[in-house]
């Protein structure tokens, strides 16, 4: 069964997420982006999955990058092969 898509957590007007969505755009990787200001559901799902409340914060399976710039996310990326292949990710 195939894996669902990233959720990336997101606030509008936050240049990071802005950046982060033009990579993964770039990247052609498809997000289930959830926009956390407009809905506390899922603000508190952020805060129970990351313990914080910032974004942007990235969940595909067991891999969570929370709060993150680009190259944060690239770092933690190549220590996992595997989900970079999984996601199509060119690191």
């Amino acid at each position: 069964m195939p894996q669902p898509l990233p959720i990336f957590y997101t606030k509008p007007g936050c240049p990071w997420c802005t950046q982060a969505l033009a990579f993964f755009a770039e990247q052609g990787v498809q997000l289930d982006v959830r926009d956390v200001s407009a809905d506390m559901h899922q603000m508190r799902q952020l805060i129970a999955l990351t313990g914080q409340s910032k974004c942007p914060s990235f969940r595909y399976g067991d891999f969570i990058v929370a709060d993150f710039s680009v190259d944060e996310f690239l770092n933690k990326a190549r220590k996992h092969p595997a989900v970079c292949a999984e996601l199509g990710l060119k690191v």
